[in-house]
């Protein structure tokens, strides 16, 4: 459930409670393989972009700035993609945001769950 919470007087503060329901074994099933589709495309899009950078490198210095893009990248994505069910509503979230999901592919999670990614994937 979603609801704004006054603290100190005129700043308002969205708040998220967590489901008490859990997860059920076949929204862990749905998150899975939407996990591993989002995966799959940022991965094929990283790809890309590599391969067009790597054809323009004519100097050292550009090879070192596409390993600290790389660097980068590799510790954005690794964030991004948690699995912990604390984590999960928020990690849908920002893949429904960046254009790597869909909520057409979260067909299966209870209606409350989608509400709330589709809540914060606007903010």
């Amino acid at each position: 459930m979603l609801r704004y919470k006054s603290i100190h007087g005129s700043h308002l503060v969205l708040v998220m409670q967590q489901s008490t329901a859990g997860w059920s074994a076949t929204e862990k099933a749905l998150v899975k393989e939407v996990f591993q589709r989002a995966y799959k495309r940022e991965i094929a899009a990283l790809l890309h972009n590599v391969r067009e950078q790597a054809k323009t490198l004519t100097q050292a210095e550009e090879v070192w700035q596409l390993h600290d893009f790389l660097s980068a990248r590799r510790h954005e994505i690794d964030g991004k993609y948690d699995d912990r069910e604390s984590s999960l509503i928020f990690a849908f979230a920002t893949l429904l945001k960046d254009g790597l999901l869909s909520l057409d592919e979260l067909e299966g999670l209870s209606a409350d769950k989608i509400a709330k990614v589709s809540a914060l994937s606007r903010m």
